[in-house]
């Protein structure tokens, strides 16, 4: 009988030193709650739910029939498209195999597919569609190592005759067969996983270069994740939708590890564009989501106050005020709540959350004190791939925008002289593949890791990160400058969706700033203004105005704060064309990549600051189809 370890709120878990694997950990939730639902996914508008024992099931049959297309012990198997429960699945099968998963970017373009895939050493390669394998097939000779390819979604297909090319329908058959001829195959393969085996490769943000592959065993992951149940308890009865791609960090903790040993149930919805309506018919308890996606609903809601009528503007704002007004005397507004929370966080999805974490990247403090009056129970999360994602997390009763949290149990954090955050973690990285050298550089002598990120404790015993220690420089009269956090205090607008500032050595502060289409499109419609596309509404000099009007705020805002208050913009210009990250701009994660930007934006830099009105420059442009183009 395996031991089970009880947590403060009553949960039972089990004992992750003995289940220290992915697939012990399935095998044991399928033969004691076989019929009790995982997993969800929506299709064509119906939801469809597998037990554990099902989805137990087709793990065996996918492992006995890649252990039938020969990958053994060692091997890499990537997974590339949407989340899915076939990824999940997929993941699972190739540590029970004995094989290392590597998630790749389901946006991902061929020349990043082709490195990741040749540097890994890819045997086998689970491709969700038609349009992963349209790109898998057009790098031909580019992938020697792959042998087979395996598609969920046969339609399309059928036109190829690629000898690589198998369905999943048909590699589950071979393991059925198997299991048939051999009972106890599958059974004798899972135990001879260890949670000393590296399970996952995990890609880096790679915001400098190509992205390196953290090495995550399962035992550490495993522990890592029963540490942070033990600060942020959920269950069985926890429901919980997976919209971070799968590659990510954040979401191998959520829909893997968490949902492995606290069996609550993980959704996945059917498209990224009925992401919220999916999440109102399921009601999460709790929810993890990028800055980024934080951002993006919260200037969703303000786009569509703009568009609604005097009096639904009028109640938003009195709602708002009360809001905020309540959340600093620390206490909630019943008012607010009955003319505006309520209702809107139904709208969101949002009616049922117990807990819902941030992490990855700073949160603009505005935008974090929107949820928290909204009612949303907010908490901030700090920690890299390397360290398994965590090694902060905030407590109920002490959140806060401006810090972190303190450590989560069995983490050891300092600050090195220099400034730097340094961190050991149960859950840290064995190394990363194929990189001792980097590996060295990454790691301190007495075994802690370098994060990068400059900070300092504050009183309480919260972790306060400034910016990346790279990042944070000063003015010439000495006023610290901190990129983030300046662009932070942008993006809190819904009519900006990304921001660079530039500043260090420099007299003073510059950015360059990306408009959201959809919000600035919404008011050019409104008030008669055409345009045909986003570079032509970006030139427009109403639209300067307006951004014009968001900087001075944002500066306002910057000076009532002590440490940035010489820091505030003096120069802006509206880039001709989004960030992205198919023209290498930003990481797949959605993270500036400060330096690529910089170089590739050189002249329009020197502009902002030798006092130019305007700038001919011209830039490379990645299409959707991988083709070039300029403007």
């Amino acid at each position: 009988m395996t031991q089970a370890t009880h947590t403060a709120a009553g949960h039972v878990y089990p004992d992750v030193e003995r289940l220290d694997t992915f697939p012990k950990l399935l095998a044991v939730h399928a033969d004691r709650h076989p019929d009790e639902v995982w997993l969800r996914e929506k299709d064509l508008g119906i939801w469809i739910s597998y037990t554990w024992r099902q989805v137990a099931g087709r793990v065996r049959d996918m492992a006995l029939g890649l252990a039938d297309f020969g990958v053994a012990r060692g091997d890499v198997v990537a997974i590339i498209g949407d989340n899915r429960p076939e990824w999940l699945m997929g993941e699972i099968a190739a540590h029970a195999v004995g094989a290392m998963s590597l998630g790749i970017y389901r946006d991902a373009l061929a020349d990043e597919v082709a490195y990741l895939i040749t540097y890994a050493d890819v045997a086998v390669v689970f491709a969700e569609d038609e349009e992963q394998v349209d790109k898998l097939l057009a790098l031909e000779d580019r992938i020697p190592t792959v042998r087979h390819i395996v598609y969920s979604d046969p339609r399309g297909i059928r036109k190829y005759d690629d000898p690589r090319l198998v369905s999943l329908k048909d590699l589950e058959g071979r393991g059925a067969a198997r299991a048939q001829k051999d009972a106890g195959a599958y059974g004798e393969m899972i135990e001879k996983g260890s949670g000393a085996d590296t399970a996952i490769l995990c890609t880096t943000s790679g915001t400098t270069s190509h992205p390196k592959l953290a090495m995550l065993t399962s035992g550490a992951v495993l522990r890592h994740c029963a540490a942070y149940l033990a600060v942020d308890p959920r269950g069985p009865q926890d429901e919980y939708v997976s919209v971070l791609q799968m590659p990510w960090i954040m979401e191998q903790i959520y829909a893997f590890g968490q949902a492995l040993i606290s069996r609550m149930k993980v959704n996945f919805v059917e498209e990224q564009e009925t992401l919220m309506a999916d999440m109102r018919e399921i009601g999460p308890t709790f929810v993890l989501f990028a800055p980024r996606v934080w951002e993006q609903i919260a200037a969703d809601v303000r786009s569509r106050i703009m568009d609604a009528s005097a009096f639904k503007r009028a109640m938003f704002e009195t709602g708002m005020k009360l809001g905020l007004k309540a959340l600093d005397a620390g206490t909630r507004s019943p008012l607010a709540d009955f003319i505006l929370f309520r209702a809107l966080r139904d709208r969101l999805g949002f009616s049922n959350l117990k807990s819902a974490a941030t992490g990855g990247a700073a949160l603009g403090p505005d935008t974090f004190r929107f949820f928290l009056a909204l009612g949303v129970p907010m908490r901030q999360l700090y920690g890299q791939t390397e360290a398994f994602l965590y090694v902060t997390c905030q407590k109920d009763g002490a959140v806060r925008s401006d810090a972190v949290g303190p450590a989560t149990p069995n983490v050891a954090i300092r600050i090195s002289d220099s400034g730097e955050v340094q961190f050991k973690s149960p859950g840290q990285f064995v190394g990363y593949f194929k990189q001792d050298e980097a590996t060295r550089e990454t790691m301190t002598e007495d075994g802690f890791i370098k994060t990068g990120d400059a900070g300092f404790f504050e009183k309480d015993g919260q972790l306060r990160i400034i910016d990346r220690a790279k990042d944070v420089g000063k003015l010439t009269d000495g006023s610290l400058f901190a990129p983030k956090y300046i662009e932070n205090a942008l993006k809190f607008f819904p009519n900006i969706k990304e921001a660079v500032a530039f500043g260090d050595g420099r007299d003073f502060v510059s950015a360059f700033i990306n408009i959201d289409l959809q919000a600035v499109g919404n008011w050019a419609e409104r008030n008669n203004i055409a345009y045909a596309s986003y570079q032509e509404l970006a030139g427009h000099p109403e639209v300067y105005r307006i951004v014009a009007g968001h900087v001075d705020e944002a500066n306002r805002r910057l000076a009532q704060e002590p440490m940035m208050a010489g820091a505030q913009i003096n120069r802006f210009l509206i880039l001709h064309k989004e960030l992205d990250a198919d023209d290498g701009e930003l990481t797949r994660t959605q993270k500036v990549r400060r330096g690529f930007v910089a170089d590739r934006y050189r002249p329009l830099i020197e502009a902002l600051y030798d006092g130019s009105r305007e700038k001919r420059v011209e830039t490379e442009v990645t299409y959707e189809d991988g083709r070039k183009g300029k403007i």
